[in-house]
């Protein structure tokens, strides 16, 4: 039986850990809004019979008495609802609150974070519409982030797509017209859409040559599409002074070394180009759609051969949603082939 209709359009934003997460970007999005809505675990998708433990390890922690606790990689759907009578409680002048335009808080945001499976997607995928279906969600936003040929100077370009003609015409977003290996962001997507739920997804172009570190100019980047997409206003916190610092850091890094920084002013010139040019989403496809038929292949040409940041041009992330400990899996881990979208 599903949760009763809210007055508010109930929002479910997604992101997975791993392949679709360049730079930390989506993973960093939900933990900076979750942050703001004070989220709360509502359910667990357990990660027995989808994730390889031996790539996402179960961490051993101690609970609040003082025990010994197993954390499991799982799914979960975080968010705040209101009970039955109770009246969304003003926010305070001073305090960092997810609003909408009108200036009423934003009651009924959902986020649905984990790791991508290892196997078994299409029952992982129906979990997750029958989750959907229980809570009574109007809009789903599948995030996503890939590494491009794309300078860390300029602004980071947002795709937005949707299998639904009602939603492009309500956004302007394209549908896309990518054929090949895929993830589970789109079985999501596709699950969805089968099941008459509209998803719209948004993917963010990471600089390749950061690689090793969080991006939080990418975050604010699908920050900012959030806010135009839903009508609200996402307070950036600390966010726009750790973006400032991660540009600066590579900056400063890059005048050091000729090499990185002739690279660097040959992908600001293609990009200048290409907006001089009033690039349209169509480019934008093309681009995703190199970076997917790549794969990690051409990911890893780039590291061989093009110039890297140390570890220091990166920037500590904010802190892990309640209850979901970020992985990034073993070392050994990076031989591994990464799933396609």
């Amino acid at each position: 039986m599903s949760e009763t209709a809210s007055p508010q359009p109930r929002v479910l934003i997604v992101a997975f850990q791993g392949w679709s997460d360049a730079g930390d970007a989506t993973t960093e999005v939900l933990q900076h809004l979750g942050g703001l809505i004070d989220a709360e675990v509502l359910h667990v998708i357990s990660s027995e019979g989808y994730v390889d433990f031996q790539v996402h390890r179960p961490k051993l922690i101690f609970d609040a008495e003082g025990n010994r606790v197993l954390e499991w990689p799982d799914t979960r759907l975080y968010g705040t609802v209101q009970r039955p009578g109770d009246a969304p409680a003003p926010p305070r002048p001073d305090e960092e609150t997810l609003r909408r335009i009108d200036g009423s808080p934003v009651t009924d945001l959902f986020l649905l974070a984990g790791v991508e499976p290892a196997r078994d997607w299409q029952n992982f995928a129906d979990e997750i519409v029958e989750l959907i279906d229980v809570w009574s969600i109007d809009t789903v936003i599948i995030l996503g982030a890939m590494f491009s040929d794309a300078p860390h100077s300029r602004p980071i370009a947002v795709s937005v797509s949707t299998e639904s003609a009602e939603r492009r015409a309500e956004t302007g977003a394209v549908r896309s017209s990518y054929e090949g290996p895929t993830g589970i962001a789109t079985v999501v997507d596709l699950a969805l859409a089968q099941a008459g739920i509209s998803a719209i997804s948004l993917w963010a172009q990471v600089p390749h040559y950061v690689h090793s570190t969080p991006s939080p100019k990418a975050t604010l980047a699908l920050l900012d599409k959030l806010e135009e997409l839903l009508d609200i206003v996402i307070p950036r916190g600390e966010l726009l002074m750790q973006a400032n610092e991660w540009e600066a850091n590579i900056n400063r890094i890059a005048a050091a070394d000729e090499e990185m920084s002739r690279y660097i002013r040959g992908l600001e010139e293609s990009r200048d180009d290409a907006m001089a040019a009033e690039a349209t989403g169509d480019a934008l496809a093309l681009e995703f759609e190199k970076f997917l038929e790549g794969g990690s292949r051409g990911i890893e040409e780039a590291e061989a051969t093009e110039p890297d940041l140390p570890g220091e041009a990166g920037l500590p992330g904010e802190p892990d949603l309640p209850g979901e400990a970020r992985d990034h899996g073993d070392e050994g881990d990076d031989d591994a082939d990464p799933e396609q979208r």
